[in-house]
């Protein structure tokens, strides 16, 4: 015979099985379920099949991540001037450049290997072991030899190994919040299902990386590794490709208009050197220095290590990111797409309401802890008698319930661990209680009835609990209990219970109606074998509606966001009611879709329809992709954060993806570029001040050194053109741009994060680092920096001999940078002001530039590298007096732009 497997192969996944009687496919897989496979069989499989592991995306070899860091426009023109140095002879620019572009590379290399690094000590992929059934026993294999056929014995707590149809299903309830994004465990059974169903309604099949939360099962694997559902979707993530950040663009774009300015530079000098009859070798020389002094060849250096300092405190703050270039992009986020549960959640049931005797009752507290009280409405924490309305239902909560909680770890069915706990916080001792108490019978939950019944001793007779979905309860309920007893269930009766289940269902609350009976002894010893025939005469102890709860920060964190002038997006698996629920207790705003609204919009209309979205619920991974692109179409970066299977597409498509360290599945943070290993969602909001701190420092050396560069072209060009001397040489450019600017231009990369910058609104996607703003400022800062200097060196020729004047001109230049890095602290408010020093670091770094100034030329042996002379102490003051000029222009021209703002405020 020629089964399934033969047909479909070992491990594709095979979209009819929920459709196939259970013994159709154990017949079409070539196996007994009560036997299992013969471990001879399942060798030859697992031969075919491969391990059942998902395929991991290669990890860049340390090589390949050393030669990534030279992929940059700016790095290959750096590479052009120190070859075209090698090319006219002038090796020690050269190799000053070579060794720049080491240095860079070494920084992004280390950085970039140990997040890679820290990121392998968080994976825990596949369940390590699984309970299968072979050779007609039990046995523990590890869940990579795990192979379609298998028969796989399923208990409340194990991970799901593979993609399985269920065999067997006592009570069974799996949490597949992982894969849909549902937050609800869902109730499995062993039939078949008509036609072509949702991944989420698929109830009769386990999927990999599944929970089970309740009872047992068992389960024929049909697929595993990368043929598994999960494996479906890591397989999208191959379809995407790491977009550039917004730094890396602007970096781009900065890099082409230096390069197109060196060659402008250099193509003009030449000419007047050619006209005016320089010599060859001279004229080459001269015109590497122009080059060097066009490219800032610090700024590699300096933005890898701002990236890398930000990157190591974002580390220290919970937050891994796996591309250093990535670290800046948060801070240009316009929209936050964030899953609901795990992420916004705790992923932990709590029962938030409860209603009993006419009644209404508050339960603070969250998580499976029995901190927390139960607050009558209108009244005061509730303790001792006045929990006498709520014995009923506490009671029934505990006992008709399959789980436990252990230091605060929950074993078994979320919604169960949730009773429990509010049990503890009425006050039951509910170990006791169980003891004192003991299941005579059951009705396990089912999901046709959708109710669970338990039996236990009472003093006249037995007394049955129930507990379940209140419509099933009510069916069979004829009375409500009270203080006073009980009280006929009438018309207007239902009528009020109806209005407290909608009331709690608008809150995004789930709802479960808990009840009971007195049953006769005799009644009670003929039941012990089938209880169900009474579960009926019941009657209604209360409701209780139960809620994953907000992370108690995620409020916060979504105001502050917002604040900042950033959207944020729910975007869930969960239905609708539930994510508006949550979405009004952390504070999103907006209209509320479905999934199946979003499929009928065409993609030139979704990205004007999402505008004025806060939430959209019962979504598929394929609504999320559609998602991320209509926001990027529509021109915001996005960031999207999530910890499941369901997020990992979207996560790689987002200009950031922000997975869950502890929670997030494997396939998650392999998608994404930062991890948060708190899972804690206030983290992001870090990260974006952090984001945006990183890019004003960046903008800060970028003025900084542009600056220094506009400066000495304009010098050496001006130079040329009235026909003085060449002010520098190549290595005195080389001097200033690497030594004097770097240890300055580094201190600014770590300037602390200005005051109120998450006031401000994001930074437009496309907006330039250099606008024409900006620029004309840097010009006006070049042109002073080359007046100065060209000034004092025309002077110097007339009064000084001539390597004295050119000393004292290159000293005057590096001088102004002294002030100029002053300058660049502060776009438009002065420089003088209660900030000037609050950078260490920055004046440490100016000391040692003045300090390695004055050895350049006051010591013979650099004298002799550099082609300096010893300048007297007044000469030093001159060249103080004339760089400090910067200083005064732009705390004037500032005091302009400040005066103009005021005005065009009013």
């Amino acid at each position: 015979m020629t089964t399934i497997l033969e047909q479909r192969g070992p491990t594709g996944p095979d979209p009819a099985w929920h459709q196939v009687p259970a013994d159709e496919v154990a017949a079409g897989l070539g196996v007994d379920p009560a036997v299992g496979l013969p471990a001879a069989e399942a060798a030859e499989r697992l031969a075919a099949s491969g391990p059942n592991r998902l395929e991991e995306a290669k990890s860049r070899p340390p090589w390949r991540l050393f030669v990534d860091q030279f992929r940059s426009l700016l790095i290959a023109v750096l590479a052009g001037a120190a070859v075209l140095a090698w090319v006219v002879g002038d090796l020690v620019d050269a190799v000053v450049i070579a060794v720049v572009l080491l240095a860079n590379a070494t920084i992004g290399f280390v950085q970039e290997f140990r997040a890679e690094q820290s990121l392998a000590a968080l994976r825990s992929m596949l369940s390590p072991t699984a309970r299968v059934r072979r050779d007609g026993s039990e046995r523990m294999v590890p869940a990579e030899e795990l192979v379609p056929g298998d028969v796989v014995l399923l208990e409340a707590g194990q991970r799901v190994p593979g993609d399985a149809r269920v065999l067997v299903a006592a009570s069974l309830e799996v949490d597949e919040s992982a894969l849909t994004g549902e937050s609800q465990p869902v109730t499995k059974h062993t039939g078949s299902l008509p036609g072509d169903v949702a991944l989420g309604e698929r109830t009769n099949l386990v999927f990999a990386q599944s929970v089970v939360t309740r009872g047992r099962g068992e389960a024929l694997v049909v697929a595993t590794g990368m043929g598994t559902e999960i494996g479906r979707i890591a397989g999208l993530l191959g379809s995407t490709e790491d977009p550039p950040t917004p730094l890396q663009r602007q970096l781009d774009a900065f890099s082409r208009r230096l390069a197109v300015l060196a060659g402008v530079s250099v193509l003009l000098y030449a000419l007047v050197g050619l006209f005016r009859g320089e010599a060859w070798a001279d004229l080459a020389l001269h015109a590497v220095a122009l080059a060097v002094a066009a490219i800032p060849e610090g700024l590699p250096a300096v933005v890898a290590l701002t990236l890398a300092v930000g990157v190591t405190a974002m580390a220290r703050r919970g937050a891994i990111v796996k591309r250093i270039s990535s670290v800046e992009t948060l801070g240009a986020t316009t929209v936050i797409c964030t899953d609901k549960t795990g992420t916004l959640t705790l992923n932990e049931m709590t029962a938030r309401r409860v209603w009993a005797a006419g009644r209404g009752w508050s339960v603070s507290g969250s998580g499976y802890v029995a901190d927390g009280a139960i607050t009558a409405d209108g009244g005061p924490a509730a303790a001792g008698a006045d929990l006498a309305d709520l014995g009923g239902v506490l009671r029934g909560s505990a006992l008709t319930n399959d789980a436990d909680v252990v230091d605060g770890e929950l074993l078994g069915d979320p919604t169960d661990g949730a009773l429990l706990v509010l049990a503890a916080k009425g006050g039951i001792d509910v170990a006791r209680l169980r003891a004192d108490l003991p299941r005579l019978a059951e009705v396990p939950f089912d999901s046709d009835h959708r109710l669970q019944a338990t039996l236990h001793p009472h003093p006249a007779g037995a007394r049955l609990y129930v507990k379940g979905a209140p419509d099933a309860l009510l069916e069979r309920t004829r009375a409500l209990a009270g203080p006073d007893g009980e009280v006929p269930l009438d018309a207007a009766g239902r009528a009020a219970v109806a209005a407290e289940v909608d009331r709690m269902a608008d809150e995004g609350l789930r709802v479960l109606a808990v009840a009971s009976r007195i049953l006769p002894a005799d009644a009670a010893d003929a039941l012990a074998e089938d209880l169900w025939p009474a579960v009926t005469d019941l009657a209604l102890e209360g409701l209780v509606g139960l809620q994953d709860p907000p992370r108690t920060q995620a409020a916060d964190a979504v105001a502050a966001a917002r604040r900042a002038g950033i959207d944020v997006l729910m975007i869930t698996g969960d239905h609708a009611a539930t994510g508006a629920a949550i979405a009004r207790q952390v504070g999103i705003e907006g209209e509320v879709l479905t999934g199946a609204q979003l499929a009928a919009v065409d993609d030139d209309a979704l990205p004007d329809r999402l505008r004025g979205v806060g939430v959209v619920a019962r979504v598929a991974p394929e609504h999320k992709l559609r998602i991320v692109h209509a926001l990027q179409r529509r021109g915001e970066v996005v960031a999207m954060t999530g910890d499941g299977v369901n997020d990992a597409p979207a996560l790689k498509a987002a200009d950031i993806g922000v997975a869950m360290g502890t929670a997030g599945t494997e396939v998650a943070k392999e998608a994404a570029t930062m991890v948060l290993t708190d899972d804690d969602f206030a983290t992001i909001v870090t990260a974006v001040e952090r984001g945006r701190g990183i890019y004003e420092n960046v903008v800060k050396f970028v003025r900084f050194q542009l600056a220094t560069n506009l400066g000495a072209i304009i010098t050496v060009l001006g130079a040329q053109l009235v026909g003085l001397p060449a002010p520098f040489t190549a290595l005195q450019v080389l001097w200033v741009n690497l030594i004097m600017d770097g240890p300055p231009a580094l201190a600014l990369g770590v300037d602390p994060t200005r005051q109120g910058i998450m006031d401000d609104p994001p930074r437009p996607r496309g907006a330039a680092i250099l606008p024409a703003a900006r620029l004309g400022q840097l010009l006006l800062a070049g042109a002073v920096m080359a007046a100065g200097t060209l000034g004092v060196l025309v002077w110097g020729l007339e009064a000084l001999p001539r390597a004295e004047a050119l000393t004292l001109a290159f000293t005057t230049f590096v001088l102004f940078q002294i002030f100029n890095a002053l300058n660049a602290r502060a776009e438009r408010q002065s420089a003088l002001g209660r900030d000037l020093f609050r950078n260490r670091a920055l004046w440490a770094a100016l000391v040692a530039v003045v300090v390695l100034q004055v050895a350049v030329v006051q010591l013979p042996v650099l004298e002799r590298i550099f082609g300096t002379v010893p300048l007297a102490p007044w000469q030093w003051g001159l060249a103080a007096g004339i760089a400090a000029s910067i200083l005064v222009v732009e705390e004037v021209r500032k005091a302009v732009v400040r005066v103009q703002a005021r005005r065009g405020e009013r």
